[in-house]
């Protein structure tokens, strides 16, 4: 009997916290416009490969010279390390390009398809709208 009551308990805890996780997390459509794809140039500020995204910082210099920050974010550690990203991948100076969708709130906020990296290569950022090329064995990218 202590020990159904121990399992039930387990459960019910278990049942909890992936109840609060699933309310916590959100859809990309929840948060972003699959009609609004936009291109930002930018300067990394921060590379965050944290869960449950990875999270680029980019000042990116307007039309009349003044600097906006944008969030830019990715998909999850363990995906993007599946695409060949790692902690070092951007280092804060770099000049890169994302490719992305931007937030259904208005603010400078981006859900990235793809960056284009400081020597010019295109990788894959996990955007949950987009899918990645299929290239067994290796990070998709393009040249």
């Amino acid at each position: 009997m202590k020990r159904n009551v121990c399992t039930l308990l387990l459960m019910l805890i278990s049942m909890e916290l992936a109840g609060s996780y699933a309310i916590a997390h959100h859809s990309f459509a929840a948060e972003f416009d699959a009609e609004k794809p936009i291109t930002l140039k930018g300067i990394v500020v921060k590379w965050e490969m944290v869960n449950p995204h990875g999270w680029i910082t980019i000042d990116v210099k307007g039309a009349e010279g003044k600097t906006a920050q944008w969030m830019i974010e990715t998909s999850n550690p363990n995906g993007l390390m599946r695409l060949g990203w790692t902690k070092r991948s951007l280092k804060p100076g770099d000049q890169i390009t994302i490719e992305g969708y931007r937030a259904k709130d208005g603010s400078n906020t981006v859900n990235a398809s793809r960056v284009t990296l400081a020597d010019g290569r295109k990788v894959f950022a996990g955007s949950s709208l987009t899918t990645a090329p299929a290239i067994p064995g290796t990070a998709p990218q393009e040249k």
